[in-house]
C-alpha cells in the first residue's frame, strides 16, 4: 500500500531550458527570468527557484572580488566560476560572460568562448557591444557557439562612456542603439541584454527583434529581466545601488523564496515597475 503514495508529493523535475526554447518563450509571450550566480550553492538556489537563465557575469569582479569595475576579470576566472555554477544547475540555461577584450578579434573570441563552453560548461556566451564585435559574433555562431549580445550600458566600456549612465536618450543615440540591436540579431545572436536603456526604446527594440531581449534597467517592455544576484538579495556590493534594483529577500524570507518571488514578479510583469526604469 505504501508504494502507491510514495511518489505523490515528489515535485516533477523541470525540463532543461535550451537555446531554441528561448525563441519559443518569446513567441508564446512567456517572460524569461535571469539571474547571475558565481558558485554551486547559489546556483542550486536559483535553479530551485525557477530561474530560466543563469549568467556567470564578469560582475563577479565587483561583487565577489571587490574590484572597482569588471575590467580585471580574466577568462580563467570566468571558467572557474562557470564550472562551479554548472555543478549546481539542473534545468536553467547557463551563460558565461566574455571578459574585457576577448572579442578584440574573432580568433581571440573563439579561444575564450571555447574555454568557457568546453572547460566551464556554459551553453552560451555573452558579448558586449556591436561594431567590430559583430565579426566575432558571426565567427562564433558559424562555429556552433550560441551568443547572447549586450547593448546599452556596457560595463566593459565604462572608461569610454565616462561612467555608468543611461544610454540612448538622445534621438541619434537611440537610433544607433536600435540599429545595433538589429545588427546583433542579424549576426546570429540568440538573446540580447539591454542595460540602462529608456523603457520606450527597449520596448521598440523588443518588438522589432525575433530573438528575446533581457532587460536590466530597461523597463517592462523587454521579453525578460536580469539582476545581479547580490542586488536581488539586498546585499551591499560596495558600489552605488542602481535604481533598477529591488530587494526580493525582504519579501521572500529565504534565498530560494527570494528567487521564487523574483521569478513570479518577472513572469507577472509586476517587476520592473516604473520606479525601476528610465525615460
Amino acid at each position: 500500500m505504501a508504494a502507491m503514495y510514495a511518489s505523490d508529493d515528489k515535485p516533477k523535475p523541470r525540463p532543461a531550458i535550451t537555446v531554441p526554447a528561448l525563441r519559443v518563450a518569446k513567441r508564446e509571450g512567456r517572460k524569461l527570468a535571469m539571474l547571475t550566480a558565481y558558485d554551486a550553492g547559489f546556483a542550486r538556489a536559483v535553479d530551485a527557484g525557477g530561474v530560466d537563465i543563469v549568467l556567470v557575469g564578469d560582475s563577479l569582479g565587483m561583487v565577489v572580488q571587490g574590484q572597482p569595475s569588471t575590467l580585471p576579470v580574466t577568462v580563467e576566472e570566468i571558467v572557474y566560476h562557470t564550472q562551479c555554477v554548472a555543478r549546481g544547475l539542473r534545468a536553467a540555461l547557463l551563460v558565461a560572460d566574455m571578459p574585457f577584450q576577448t572579442c578584440a578579434t574573432p580568433e581571440r573570441a573563439l579561444d575564450a568562448a571555447s574555454a568557457l563552453m568546453a572547460q566551464g560548461g556554459a551553453a552560451m556566451v555573452k558579448v558586449e557591444g556591436a561594431g567590430h564585435v559583430l565579426d566575432a559574433i558571426r565567427f562564433l555562431v558559424d562555429r556552433d557557439i550560441p551568443v547572447c549580445g549586450h547593448l546599452g550600458l556596457t560595463p566593459q566600456s565604462v572608461n569610454k562612456l565616462g561612467g555608468y549612465g543611461v544610454q540612448g536618450r538622445e534621438e541619434a543615440a537611440a537610433q544607433r542603439l536600435f540599429d545595433d540591436a538589429l545588427a546583433v540579431e542579424a549576426a546570429g545572436a540568440e538573446l540580447l541584454v539591454l542595460e540602462c536603456v529608456p523603457g520606450a526604446l527597449a520596448a521598440r527594440i523588443s518588438k522589432a527583434l525575433q530573438i528575446p531581449t533581457i532587460g536590466i534597467g530597461a523597463g517592462a517592455g523587454c521579453d525578460g529581466q536580469v539582476l545581479v544576484l547580490h542586488d536581488m538579495l539586498g546585499l551591499a556590493s560596495g558600489h552605488r545601488r542602481p535604481r533598477f534594483v529591488k530587494d526580493f529577500l525582504a519579501e521572500g524570507g529565504s534565498v530560494v523564496g527570494a528567487v521564487k518571488a523574483y521569478v513570479a514578479a518577472v513572469r507577472a510583469g509586476s517587476f520592473p515597475g516604473p520606479e525601476h526604469g528610465y525615460d
